[in-house]
């Protein structure tokens, strides 16, 4: 039942917010500012007070009012171009209609212009709507002979929602743009990589292939006469091909490895493009291969969770040799208690565990969440530079 209900709930909302905008339920949420329309039915002398040759508290309005206000306000979620500054200036027309009735009906111009954030144009031209919505609100003030208090609060409360919306936008257009960015060096990198995977192999098998081939047909001639040479000629094929096979399980071991440097800069790019700050260190620790695949692998993981759940503003990696290991430590600074035994952590345990190592998890609510991943030195040949003088930490 409770399955049902959740998917019956993600399906109207789907409906009525596009999934594509990722706002969740935001937009549901953002409704409770439409309980202000009540307060001069709950508080009449309250809200009367002061104001004059207007019959504030009239509930009926208000109720047909949020009646239109609803279709136009799910509409504008949907709405492009002149549909979206059609829904605009309707809710906004709802506050003037609705002001006679109701001192709260500036609810409605600040949807309005909260939504003028996001139409298709420049920051000026919406910036000249916003302007005349205002001034129509202003002389509906003056005629009403409604304070200009009223104005005055209701223009820097619009102005402000106004800008954080923009700058809202501004910044998911730059994570956009710094995703395609990310995925276009991702693609490049792959292209460039499967080109130098082409040049390997050719230099690899090429020279060795024509070998075998030269003395495969050498030993089929030699047959006839010299059976001695020609068995010698296919001993020699033998060990050509056994060398050759070792050196493309060599390749392909090379190829499958990621790399710890590459890791860390993909790590940076992919937080900061989510707002979170990501510094690392990495001293001079001479890792075979395996383990710096594994260490790569585990990084990459942590990054994931760090993005997707710690809610972190900072987060930092250190390599570095300690204790007679080998230790790359990965710290953030987000909610913390928030480590949940899953895939991830388990296939992460597992890598490191393979090669003898060791993965320890320190998580406190509210303080954050620490990484500590130790590997033998007797596995891991530490330079000297890097047991003696680890680098500080900070951006490289």
């Amino acid at each position: 039942m409770k399955h049902f209900i959740r998917k019956t709930l993600l399906h109207w909302r789907g409906r009525l917010v596009p999934e594509e905008l990722e706002l969740g339920w935001m937009p549901f949420l953002f409704l409770g500012y439409l309980a202000f329309l009540f307060f001069p039915s709950l508080f009449p002398n309250v809200i009367g007070q002061g104001y004059r040759d207007v019959p504030y508290g009239l509930l009926g309005p208000t109720l047909v009012s949020i009646a239109v206000f609803l279709p136009l306000y799910f509409l504008s979620y949907r709405s492009r171009g002149i549909r979206a500054v059609l829904c605009m200036l309707a809710i906004a027309s709802l506050c003037l209609i609705l002001l006679p009735t109701n001192a709260f009906a500036n609810t409605y111009l600040i949807y309005a212009i909260a939504f003028a954030a996001f139409l298709d144009m420049d920051l000026w031209r919406r910036l000249t709507w916003v302007i005349a919505m205002l001034s129509a609100f202003l002389v509906e003030i003056l005629v009403l002979r409604i304070p200009l208090f009223i104005f005055v609060l209701t223009s820097l409360i619009a102005i402000a929602v106004f800008f954080a919306n923009h700058f809202q936008l501004e910044n998911s257009r730059k994570r956009v743009a710094l995703k395609l960015s990310h995925d276009e060096i991702g693609r490049l990198a792959a292209l460039a990589e499967r080109e130098r995977i082409g040049r390997d192999l050719h230099d690899l098998l090429g020279h060795t292939l024509s070998l075998i081939a030269l003395k495969s047909e050498l030993a089929g001639k030699l047959l006839k006469r010299d059976t001695v040479a020609a068995h010698r000629e296919i001993d020699e094929v033998t060990r050509v091909a056994r060398e050759a096979l070792s050196q493309v399980r060599r390749a392909v071991t090379g190829i499958r490895a990621a790399g710890l440097a590459a890791e860390l800069a993909s790590a940076r790019q992919m937080l900061e493009s989510d707002g979170v700050q990501f510094s690392y260190a990495v001293g001079e620790v001479d890792l075979q291969t395996e383990q710096e695949t594994v260490l790569a692998l585990v990084l990459r993981e942590a990054a994931t969770n760090i993005q997707r759940h710690a809610r972190a503003r900072h987060a930092n990696a250190a390599l570095e040799a300690k204790n007679g290991c080998a230790r790359l430590s990965i710290r953030d600074d987000g909610n913390g208690n928030a480590i949940v035994v899953g895939n991830g952590l388990r296939g992460m345990r597992e890598r490191v565990e393979a090669i003898g190592g060791r993965l320890g998890i320190e998580s406190e609510l509210g303080r954050g969440t620490r990484i500590a991943i130790d590997l033998p030195l007797d596995l891991a040949r530490v330079g000297e530079k890097g047991a003696d003088a680890p680098q500080s930490m900070g951006r490289p």
